[in-house]
C-alpha cells in the first residue's frame, strides 16, 4: 500500500513537472512567433516604403518652364479685320505685331509645346458713341507629345511703353484639347485707350505647367 502511494506521489511529481515544461515550450514558441511577426511586418513596412516610393516617382509629372517672348507692336492700317467684327470709323486706328515660331521647353531641356503665328491687334475704335481699345491675342498652340492638364494654367502677358510697364493681362487656360495636335486661340482684353495710344510692345508670357507624356 505504502508503495503504491509512494508510486502514485512520483507519478504527480513528474506529470506537474512536464505540464510546467510544456508550458515554458510553449511559451518559447510563442515568443518566436511573435519575434518572427514583428521581423515580417517590419519588413512589410520596409516594403510598402520602397514602393510607395518607387510609385511617387513615376507619377512625378514633367513640366513646362516658363517662357517669354517679346512682340513690337506698330501702327497698322485698319483693314484684314472683317474676322473680328471692328466697327471702322474714321478715328478708329491699329497696331500690330507678329511672332512665327517659338518653343516652350520642359525642365529636361526637351521640347513640351509649341506656340505659332503669335499675332497682337490693338484697335482703337468708336462703337455706340463710346471709345474703346481692345487688344487680341491670337494664335495657335501644340503640346508635342505631352497632355494638357484639364485645368490648365493659361499666359501672362504685360504691355510696355518703352520700360514701363502699362497694363497685365492674363487668361487661366488654353485651348489645348489633345496632344499632337495644332489649335487655335483667341483672347481680347480691355485696355485704357491711353495706354493703347502708348504702348510699342507687349511680352507674351507662356506660364510654367505640368504636363503629362504622350
Amino acid at each position: 500500500m505504502l508503495r503504491q502511494v509512494e508510486r502514485l506521489l512520483c507519478e504527480g511529481l513528474y506529470q506537474r513537472l512536464k505540464d510546467r515544461e510544456g508550458r515554458k515550450i510553449e511559451r518559447g514558441a510563442a515568443s518566436g512567433d511573435l519575434a518572427r511577426n514583428m521581423r515580417d511586418t517590419a519588413q512589410t513596412r520596409n516594403f510598402g516604403r520602397v514602393f510607395n516610393v518607387e510609385k511617387y516617382k513615376e507619377l512625378i509629372l514633367p513640366s513646362l518652364q516658363e517662357t517669354r517672348i517679346v512682340v513690337t507692336l506698330a501702327p497698322a492700317k485698319p483693314v484684314g479685320l472683317a474676322d473680328l467684327g471692328v466697327p471702322l470709323v474714321d478715328t478708329t486706328m491699329v497696331k500690330k505685331g507678329r511672332a512665327h515660331e517659338y518653343p516652350q521647353l520642359l525642365t529636361d531641356g526637351k521640347i513640351g509645346r509649341r506656340f505659332q503665328d503669335l499675332r497682337i491687334i490693338g484697335i482703337k475704335t468708336v462703337e455706340a458713341g463710346v471709345p474703346s481699345a481692345k487688344l487680341f491675342v491670337q494664335f495657335e498652340v501644340f503640346g508635342d507629345n505631352t497632355a494638357a492638364p484639364t485645368n490648365g494654367v493659361g499666359f501672362e502677358a504685360a504691355l510696355f511703353a518703352g520700360s514701363q510697364q502699362l497694363a497685365s493681362l492674363s487668361s487661366s487656360s488654353l485651348f489645348l484639347p489633345y496632344a499632337n495636335f495644332w489649335y487655335p486661340n483667341r483672347f481680347v482684353f480691355e485696355v485704357p485707350v491711353a495706354d493703347f495710344d502708348q504702348a510699342d510692345r507687349l511680352e507674351f508670357i507662356a506660364k510654367p505647367e505640368e504636363v503629362r507624356t504622350v
